[in-house]
């Protein structure tokens, strides 16, 4: 079954994105920077959920984003899902901060070297979700969830980052941008595949 090993981000500043990824979410190993000038505006259809155990663990990364450079663009609240809010790095790429708990169990146990993120998920932002899921279906993952033209959720358990399929004005609105964007999506998706870009322009190459 195709897996995702990491994500590469093309970043105009390696340096200065390595320093605001390992201060605010002490991510390292499924996020890669590649640095990149390719032009890009807006929306780049594409958002990253790091999704945790309760509400004081989001409001930890929530705040670690902002004081290493993040800017806000929904701040964490509860919502009928859960807990979470959304902040967009320096180098653009928009994060999602999310528990499905609205409430805590216990004090915020994050350690420095161990931000406690119990998953990671990439959502794509879709221009037609019959004939994407069908895409990726045929290069070998296996839907777990579908909601007809909404979202889509693939096989994870073999993977160290889930892939899900938003509409893509949905993802933009959950994201709290406006839809539009062009250019580059400034992202590559590394796994277990061969070099191929899908329906709405998104990269894979096999995972160095």
């Amino acid at each position: 079954m195709t897996s995702i090993d990491h994500i590469t981000l093309e970043v105009a500043d390696p340096s200065a994105a390595e320093r605001f990824y390992a201060d605010a979410f002490g991510l390292d190993k499924h996020v890669r920077l590649r640095a990149s000038e390719a032009p890009t505006s807006g929306f780049r259809g594409f958002t990253v959920s790091l999704v945790v155990s309760q509400p004081s663990i989001v409001n930890g990364l929530f705040d670690a984003a902002l004081a290493a450079g993040a800017t806000e663009l929904k701040p964490a609240k509860k919502s009928l899902w859960g807990y979470g809010g959304v902040v967009q790095a320096p180098d653009g790429t928009i994060w999602q901060l999310a528990s499905s708990s609205k409430k805590d169990t216990g004090p915020d146990s994050r350690q420095p070297d161990s931000r406690q993120i119990d998953e990671i998920v990439l959502l794509l932002g879709v221009s037609d979700m019959a004939t994407t899921k069908r895409f990726y279906v045929d290069h070998g993952l296996k839907v777990a969830k579908s909601f007809g033209s909404k979202y889509v959720e693939f096989d994870g358990s073999s993977s160290a980052i889930k892939l899900s399929l938003y509409g893509r004005r949905s993802l933009a609105k959950v994201a709290g941008v406006p839809p539009e964007g062009s250019g580059s999506h400034r992202l590559t998706i590394c796994g277990d595949t061969g070099t191929f870009t899908d329906p709405d322009g998104f990269m894979w190459e096999p995972a160095a």
